[in-house]
């Protein structure tokens, strides 16, 4: 009887030792140093990004997590659906940027989408046209950066809070990942664009 209340008393354990570890490794990613977060969100082309950021009044962070969601800060990336770059720019966005008026066509070339700096342009300009659309809604303009402006539309008339409404998973994920890269860039590079 004894070794029975033994067994049970250890088998209690086990799951309080795994909880403790779990907790163990959140602190260890909540306040680990920074240099090991750096190499897991790596920040480049700094100058188009904050020229970028100028021109169109988007959160340079926010520039930098797409970018690390998108491309993992790729250049020569491409999609299975023939988006382009760093920001993973389909070409046809990269003309209604253009053709709004948002980018100087003339600087920029929107066939050049494989260019860093041309990427990071029309990107910029996309992610604030899509916050001025959905009123200055980052959350919003994230998940449709991803799923396109009609579904996040389709999705609002169904839930005021967003999160519960999204009807793709990879969009809930895309949010909840660039939300946290985000927070990530501001943490390690708040100084990067002068703020």
């Amino acid at each position: 009887m004894r070794s029975r209340i033994r067994f049970f008393t250890w088998y209690r354990i086990i799951p309080l030792l795994l909880a403790a570890l779990m907790g163990g490794i959140s602190l260890a990613y909540a306040q680990g140093p920074a240099f090991v977060f750096q190499l897991l969100y790596p920040l480049e082309y700094q100058d188009y990004i904050a020229a970028s950021s100028d021109r169109h009044g988007v959160d340079p962070w926010l520039i930098a997590a797409v970018i690390d969601t998108e491309s993992n800060w790729d250049p020569s990336a491409r999609s299975s659906k023939d988006a382009l770059g760093l920001m993973q720019l389909m070409p046809e966005t990269a003309q209604d940027m253009v053709r709004f008026g948002l980018v100087d066509g003339t600087r920029f070339d929107p066939e050049n989408l494989a260019d860093a700096e041309t990427n990071i342009e029309f990107g910029t300009a996309y992610l604030s046209y899509l916050i001025s659309y959905f009123n200055g809604s980052t959350d919003r303009a994230i998940a449709a950066y991803n799923a396109g402006l009609s579904n996040v539309d389709d999705w609002s008339e169904i839930d005021t809070v967003l999160h519960n409404a999204i009807g793709f998973p990879e969009t809930q994920a895309y949010l909840f990942r660039v939300n946290n890269a985000w927070t990530r860039y501001k943490e390690l590079y708040g100084d990067a664009f002068g703020a």
